[in-house]
C-alpha cells in the first residue's frame, strides 16, 4: 500500500498553480478590457439619460399646448395661444376662420404648419429650458408648432396636431428629439 502512495506523490507536479507573474498579466489584461467597456458604458448612459430627458420634455410641452388648444371653442379664430395665459384677441385660435357660420354645423378651415424651421406666424411659440414662454427667438430651448386641419370627408371635425422639438440634441446622430401629439375636436365643443 505504501508503494502506491509514493508513486502517486511522485507523479504530482510541484508547480501546479499560477505564478505571481501570470496573475499580474491576467489582471492587467482584465483592467484594459474593463476600462474600454466602462468608457463606452458611461457614454451610453449619459446619452440615454439626456436623450430620454429631452424626449420626455418635448412630449410634455406638446401635450401642454394641445390642452390649451382643446380648451378653445370650435370656431375660435381670435384667441392668441402664443401667450400664456391665452389672450382673447390678436391670435389665430383654432384656425383662420369658420365659414358658413349660420349653418347647423359650420365648415372648418385649416391653418398652421408643422415645420419647426419655417413656422407659420401665429402657430408657433418658443420655450426656455424650464418650459416658460420666451419672447425672443434667440434664446429658446424648445419650439412648438401646431396645425389645424380638416380630415377629408368630415363635417364639424378638426384635427389638431402639435409638434414640439428641442433646439439641440445629444450625440452625433444630428436628429433633434421631438414629439407629436394629435387630437380631434368636434363641433360645437
Amino acid at each position: 500500500m505504501k508503494s502506491k502512495r509514493k508513486c502517486f506523490r511522485r507523479n504530482r507536479k510541484p508547480n501546479a498553480g499560477m505564478t505571481f507573474l501570470e496573475t499580474m498579466v491576467a489582471l492587467g489584461l482584465l483592467l484594459v478590457v474593463a476600462s474600454g467597456v466602462m468608457g463606452l458604458a458611461s457614454v451610453a448612459v449619459s446619452t440615454t439619460e439626456t436623450q430620454g430627458h429631452l424626449a420626455a420634455r418635448t412630449a410634455e410641452y406638446a401635450q401642454d399646448k394641445m390642452e390649451q388648444l382643446l380648451a378653445l371653442k370650435f370656431c375660435d379664430c381670435t384667441t392668441d395661444t402664443t401667450q400664456f395665459p391665452a389672450v382673447s384677441s390678436g391670435g389665430t385660435g383654432l384656425g383662420p376662420q369658420c365659414t358658413n357660420i349660420t349653418a347647423a354645423v359650420p365648415t372648418a378651415v385649416a391653418g398652421g404648419g408643422l415645420n419647426p424651421t419655417a413656422p407659420t406666424t401665429g402657430y408657433v411659440d418658443y420655450l426656455d429650458a424650464s418650459g416658460n414662454l420666451v419672447a425672443s427667438t434667440a434664446n429658446w430651448e424648445y419650439v412648438r408648432v401646431w396645425q389645424i386641419s380638416v380630415p377629408a370627408g368630415s363635417v364639424g371635425l378638426k384635427q389638431i396636431t402639435v409638434l414640439a422639438q428641442t433646439s439641440k440634441g445629444v450625440g452625433s446622430s444630428g436628429r433633434l428629439p421631438q414629439a407629436t401629439v394629435v387630437a380631434l375636436k368636434t363641433y360645437p365643443f
